[in-house]
């Protein structure tokens, strides 16, 4: 998973092309207990690219996109939000693959 690096390489990302973005945090426990299945999710939705947005790094992206709660997921696809997966619980991988199926 790509590493979100500025403010502007959002904004480049959103607008062009697949891009799912994942908000999370290196404290964020429930964060930590999905980082082991991503890469199996990432494997069977290649036609998006999944972006990593460090909560602290970015707070004003999280702001900016309603981001209170994390683990969180954003889908856009050339600018347009196909949808998102935005709350402080915890997911589990079923319901992450079921929101991507469902964009």
């Amino acid at each position: 998973m790509q590493q979100l690096q500025s403010e502007e390489q959002y904004e480049t990302l959103k607008n062009e092309g697949k891009h799912i973005f994942l908000f999370s945090a290196d404290w964020c426990g429930d964060c930590r207990v999905i980082e082991p299945i991503l890469p199996e999710i990432e494997a069977k939705f290649p036609e998006f690219t999944f972006i990593h947005v460090d909560r602290d790094q970015f707070i004003d992206v999280c702001a900016a996109n309603d981001v209170f709660g994390i683990p969180s997921f954003i889908a856009y696809e050339n600018g347009k939000e196909l949808g998102r997966f935005v709350s402080k619980d915890r997911k589990t991988q079923q319901e992450i693959e079921d929101f991507i199926q469902g964009l």
